[in-house]
């Protein structure tokens, strides 16, 4: 490629998707006249003891608009500020960059919506490694609705360690430890799992690695220069960038920098910039990544799929949390990526003319329920100053 603990498991899973609608396009001007101040937002988020530092660029029409680097790149007010333009990992968003290739491929005709996964990857089916599999189609893979259990289990946390990498098949072959509690097709139930298989499949369809098909068909076509996807433990970030941390048994704040790559692959591994990610949901939310219809196979389940009673609507790529209202206006869509040490949260407008990418690294666990409204505080105060 030509770019650059247990407790690392939990972290992967996020979300809810949300769609909503962008009120009448207004010129760049009046967005920008609408925008707060991104240092004095970071700064706000920086103070809040969960987290350690935060890094955020603004881009409207693909110009960035406002930057901010607040905390430090280590804990306790250590290391200097983090470059804004600084790498990050993006968590869980990689799973909408997966989905976007494995539906080029569909587009291409290599591979069917209904296609079984036992005919995609027979070695699941002939060592019993996923339940079911002649049943589990390709689309239930990208929506989450196949009801394969998710691999990270707080059951097989216990399971994994820091210092050895886990091909894809194995972390698959750890879910088959797990009970089904749904029917292929029946619901979302978000995890992992699909998102390993799915990085399986491009790579037999392809005949190239995951990170080279990442190159090609995502980071190559709209400038993602920053991004790539690791492919050697323990992965690390290139260049200075936030150190994130994770508390250990007796609750005492460790240093995750070093996550072992091999939890995230197709399901969250991508590391990239705010430049980058704002690149990529901008190329996305124009069609310029897929036609129409099959984003909204990533972006949804089937009207077949009902959910659970009393949440909201949810699916596709599994990531996207409730729009960010403006004024009783729904204006702003997060896509949220998250793991051990960190929150990366990338808000953008259904036609993709802005975007707020924004990073932190915590000093809490990254699955502490106060974490993400911090962030979505500090996009408010980017986005709706007046509230």
């Amino acid at each position: 490629m030509n770019r650059a603990t247990a407790a690392g498991l939990a972290g992967l899973a996020c979300a809810m998707l949300t769609l909503s609608t962008l009120p009448a396009a207004a010129e760049p001007a009046a967005n920008r006249a609408r925008l707060g101040d991104v240092q004095q937002a970071l700064e706000a988020l920086a103070k809040s003891p969960e987290v350690v530092g935060a890094i955020g660029e603004v881009y409207v029409d693909g110009k960035r608009v406002g930057k901010g680097s607040a905390g430090t790149r280590l804990l306790n007010g250590k290391g200097g500020k983090i470059p804004t333009g600084s790498r990050f990992r993006v968590g869980s968003q990689t799973k909408q960059m997966t989905g976007v290739v494995v539906l080029q491929l569909v587009k291409e005709g290599k591979l069917k919506l209904d296609d079984k996964l036992s005919d995609l990857l027979p070695e699941v089916a002939g060592k019993d490694l996923v339940e079911r599999a002649g049943e589990i189609t390709l689309q239930q893979l990208v929506q989450h609705t196949s009801g394969i259990p998710n691999f990270f289990d707080e059951k097989l946390v216990g399971t994994f360690d820091f210092t050895t990498y886990y091909p894809p098949i194995e972390l698959v072959k750890k879910s088959r430890t797990l009970p089904r509690t749904q029917e292929p097709g029946e619901k979302f139930s978000y995890s992992n799992t699909n998102y390993m298989l799915l990085g399986l499949i491009i790579e037999k369809y392809t005949k190239h690695t995951l990170a080279a098909e990442f190159e090609r068909r995502v980071f190559d076509p709209v400038g993602m220069d920053d991004s790539y996807l690791p492919t050697k433990f323990p992965g690390g970030i290139k260049g200075p960038h936030g150190h994130g941390y994770f508390p250990d048994s007796t609750g005492k704040p460790r240093d995750v920098d070093r996550l072992n790559m091999s939890y995230g692959y197709a399901a969250g591994g991508v590391i990239s910039t705010a430049h980058d990610i704002s690149a990529f949901q901008r190329a996305f939310a124009q069609n310029r990544m897929l036609p129409e219809d099959l984003k909204k196979v990533l972006m949804g389940p089937p009207r077949s799929a009902p959910q659970p009673s009393g949440q909201p609507p949810e699916g596709g790529d599994g990531q996207r949390q409730p729009a960010l209202p403006c004024g009783g206006e729904p204006l702003i869509m997060p896509l949220k990526g998250s793991a051990p040490g960190f929150n990366a949260v990338t808000f953008t407008s259904p036609d993709g003319r802005m975007q707020f990418a924004l990073s932190a690294t915590l000093a809490v666990s990254n699955l502490d329920e106060s974490v993400h409204p911090l962030l979505v505080k500090a996009a408010e105060a980017v986005f709706c100053p007046q509230k």
